[in-house]
């Protein structure tokens, strides 16, 4: 167990040894809120073999979470987005995490969250952390070379310091107008910690068959994607299956 005495720092998490499980090293980490950080790991024995979409199975002291992959599997760390759950038992953990400390993983990937390569249009909603596959699945279409495929994401959250990746999905927006489309919307727009805000509000669920109707997209070419938070993914289910859309979705849990 990780101890901590009062009015020192906590120690560094330590791997408990767990028979045949391969180990991941933190190379970097990001903060971005008090809750919210970005980890990048190095695998001990070469790169961890995943399709954009899938999560990898991380553990530290033997306590074990599944986490939804953004890099995509062409880069040379897993990257992973985490929300910091302070009654939780493994992100505290994360969270008091160092640069070289060590987490294990499970040696498959997990998940049938998978781009369809049968439709060309891909509406992909999410909350928060929940954006993490949508941009694994940007990153190596990209990576492949753009393609005839269109991407648009609708990424929710309370506060507009939340998103995390809007600058790298709006470059993309930039880089390719015809193929990524990008629309981050605040669910509490009147509220002064989004006084700058100018851009989409409402919760993503509350304004998805908007976005759908304004592409105009083809409801036998196009995949609705969401993943996220149980209730936004419930919502946007009962809203596009009613009108007939393709729906595949992947559900985040708190601890």
């Amino acid at each position: 167990m990780v101890s901590q005495t009062s009015g020192g720092s906590a120690q560094s998490p330590r791997v408990r040894a767990v028979p045949n499980l391969a180990k991941v090293t933190l190379v970097e980490r990001r903060d971005i809120t008090e809750d919210l950080f970005v980890i990048k790991l190095e695998p001990e024995q070469g790169p961890f073999d995943f399709k954009p979409g899938q999560y990898c199975t991380l553990g530290l002291e033997g306590i074990e979470r599944a986490y939804s992959i953004v890099s995509s599997p062409d880069e040379p760390f897993l990257e992973i987005f985490v929300e910091l759950v302070p009654e939780g038992e493994l992100t505290p953990r994360m969270h008091r995490m160092k640069i070289g400390d060590q987490m294990t993983i499970r040696p498959r990937a997990k998940g049938l969250f998978f781009l369809n390569p049968k439709v060309h249009h891909h509406f992909m909603v999410s909350t928060v952390t929940g954006v993490a596959p949508s941009v694994s699945m940007i990153r190596k279409y990209i990576n492949d070379g753009v393609g005839d495929h269109k991407f648009y994401v609708l990424m929710g959250a309370s506060y507009y310091d939340e998103f995390v990746y809007d600058k790298e999905l709006a470059e993309y927006t930039a880089k390719y107008p015809e193929h990524i489309y990008f629309i981050p919307t605040v669910s509490r727009p009147n509220e002064e910690k989004n006084a700058n805000w100018e851009g989409a509000k409402g919760r993503a669920n509350a304004i998805v068959e908007e976005y759908l109707e304004k592409y105009d997209l083809p409801k036998d070419d196009t995949m609705v994607y969401a993943c996220g938070h149980p209730g936004m993914i419930s919502d946007v289910k009962d809203i596009v299956t009613a009108k007939g859309w393709q729906f595949i979705e992947e559900r985040f849990w708190k601890e």
